[in-house]
């Protein structure tokens, strides 16, 4: 008999929780690069003081990092408390009516494909097994095993900002003044070109006009910025 290797291929929910928490983590980091790039450029437009230019820098990476963090546990812990209400309200419908949470599950697995016959026999058994959990996935699309957890989105949002802030802050304080910009402006792109290639893969989109845009966008919050301290600069501000 031939040897059926394992599949392993991942499906359902956790992937696209997974694909969810990978693509949260490229705009993080891509929100990192842009505005901290957009902070020191602007910054260098008006003074060539490199201690200004990583305090601004560092400023601006612990402001943005921490926000992230801070409006990601918010959002999520809103999401959380949205599905244990839910859940509750669940199980007690399950104590007080629970043929008509049976018949309603029997709908929902009938309006899946299933025959009137299949999808009754299918709810009962899954009833029988744990009818919240049941509830909980088909009718609610959530697992009471795998609540989203806000701890673990805000640190994520902060580690992902964090990092893509770090590219633009390094380009711009170590390279000689006479260069700094331009690395600075090439690095920054050079990494939206990667953020927008690496989204528009995880979203089945064009990866060219994806790209473009990253890097469009890039630029243009850097020549905003820098126009702005340029005038600043010269104007003695």
């Amino acid at each position: 008999m031939t040897d059926v290797p394992a599949h392993d291929e991942a499906h359902g929910a956790g992937l696209g929780a997974r694909l969810n928490w990978l693509r949260a983590a490229v705009l993080g980091a891509n929100d990192g690069v842009v505005s901290t790039a957009g902070l020191v450029v602007g910054v260098a437009g008006a003074t060539g003081s490199r201690s200004t230019l990583l305090t601004a820098g560092l400023a601006g990476l612990l402001a943005g990092s921490m926000s992230m963090a801070a409006g990601e546990y918010v959002s999520v812990s809103t999401q959380r408390d949205s599905e244990k209400a839910a859940l509750a309200q669940e199980k007690r419908e399950l104590r007080e009516q629970p043929e008509a949470e049976l018949d309603e599950l029997t709908e929902l697995l009938s309006s899946r494909g299933l025959t009137r016959d299949v999808a009754r026999e299918a709810a009962e058994q899954l009833t029988e097994r744990d009818a919240l959990r049941a509830h909980a996935r088909v009718e609610l699309g959530i697992d009471p095993d795998d609540l989203t957890n806000p701890w673990h989105a805000a640190a994520a949002s902060f580690l992902a900002f964090t990092a893509g802030a770090l590219l633009p802050l390094l380009a711009i304080v170590l390279p000689p003044a006479s260069t700094r910009l331009w690395v600075t402006v090439l690095s920054v792109l050079t990494v939206l070109a990667f953020t927008g290639w690496w989204s528009a893969r995880l979203g089945a989109a064009p990866a060219p006009r994806a790209m473009l845009r990253n890097m469009g966008g890039g630029a243009l919050a850097m020549g905003v910025t820098y126009a702005a301290g340029s005038l600043l600069g010269a104007a003695g501000v």
